[in-house]
């Protein structure tokens, strides 16, 4: 598995694997995405972990809200490619931050 932090605001698009942007129809199925209950807050931000499936590279993510649409453009325009990380670095990054976990369904959370 392979993993991304998400702030509140913000969602995934387009989806890349080893043979380029994912495609619905040769797969015949969507990429495995799912947001973890899991967050860590930066600078008041909620900062949510997603994990995907192996095949996956790249992911692209984009605001939502316009609020987020007009800050992301003045600082950093309106997409941005999302580098993925292993668990090791999930576990650096929480360790290292203020970390809550909101648990509804323990097997959400279990590997």
């Amino acid at each position: 598995m392979k993993y991304f932090f998400l702030s509140d605001g913000w969602t995934y698009g387009r989806v890349w694997s080893s043979e380029g942007l994912w495609n619905d129809a040769t797969w015949r199925r969507k990429p495995h995405i799912q947001r973890l209950n899991l967050y860590f807050l930066e600078q008041n931000e909620q900062l949510w972990l997603y994990r995907v499936e192996d095949a996956i590279l790249t992911v692209e993510v984009k605001p939502v809200a316009a609020e987020q649409i007009e800050r992301a453009a003045g600082a950093i325009g309106q997409v941005v490619l999302k580098r993925l990380i292993s668990g090791d670095q999930v576990l650096e990054r929480l360790s290292a931050a203020e970390t809550v976990c909101q648990v509804k369904n323990i097997q959400s959370v279990v590997f």
